[in-house]
């Protein structure tokens, strides 16, 4: 579904290049839910952006459902992020004018594709996401948690390819935390949905199927859960903090 191969990503200040990515590469299986994990620095929101074509990368190859994404024209990219990409922020992107059923359809409204089908699809959402009894209701209205559930259910409208979520979690409670990531896992099990996320939390992260650590720009280490979610937390810990030293 998705591969990065050998991506680099440098970044000049005055005179000066700093290089951020140094030879990057990892694949994503379609149904799997990925984490990125990593000190400041060591080049995740970097990255995220790369995939998500919001910046240019200079050396390497990111493909995405069989696309070479470096082939494509702006229009083309422009239309990559709206109809193959599903994008869950930290700070939720929500429009104020509109209600949460309205919000998720957005990605529908900006193609002019709302039909039955897509209104049907919205519904669905919202029952999966237990936010049905809020979708009259504004974004003011309501709590983070139930913010970020309609942010997960508006990044799968357009059923994409992949969903690329920026530190979903860091804005919210750890109760709201847990109900966000629980959603991102109803998805992968009901729509076998493909989530890439980067965060620090290892809470969150170790709801995952695997981790891939960064730092200094490189794949440090990969690892795969195989046990339950706790023990994969306590080997994330551990991970973490061997890579801090």
């Amino acid at each position: 579904m998705l591969y990065v191969k050998n991506l680099h990503k440098s970044y000049m200040t005055g005179k000066k290049e700093y290089p951020v990515l140094k030879g990057v590469s990892f694949q994503i299986a379609k149904g799997e839910f990925v984490a990125v994990m990593g000190p400041s620095g060591s080049g995740k929101s970097t990255l995220l952006n790369c995939i998500s074509c919001y910046i240019p990368f200079d050396k390497g190859e990111i493909t995405l459902g069989g696309t070479r994404l470096v082939y494509l024209n702006e229009a083309e990219l422009a239309k990559v992020r709206n109809e193959k990409l599903g994008f869950v922020f930290q700070d939720f992107m929500l429009l104020d004018g509109l209600t949460v059923r309205e919000n998720i359809l957005v990605p529908r409204i900006i193609q002019g594709k709302v039909d039955t089908e897509a209104e049907a699809f919205a519904d669905k959402l919202m029952n999966l996401f237990g936010i049905s009894h809020i979708s009259d209701k504004y974004p003011a209205e309501i709590s983070g948690g139930e913010k970020q559930r309609t942010a997960v259910a508006r990044s799968l409208i357009n059923d994409p390819y992949i969903i690329l979520a920026d530190e979903p979690t860091g804005n919210l409670d750890s109760k709201s935390s847990r109900t966000v990531i629980e959603s991102f896992e109803h998805a992968k099990e009901v729509m076998n949905a493909t989530i890439f996320m980067v965060t620090h939390d290892s809470f969150a992260a170790s709801f995952c199927d695997r981790v891939i650590l960064l730092k200094d720009g490189t794949v440090c280490r990969q690892l795969e859960k195989s046990g339950s979610r706790s023990a994969f937390q306590d080997e994330l810990l551990t991970a973490i903090k061997e890579m801090s030293e």
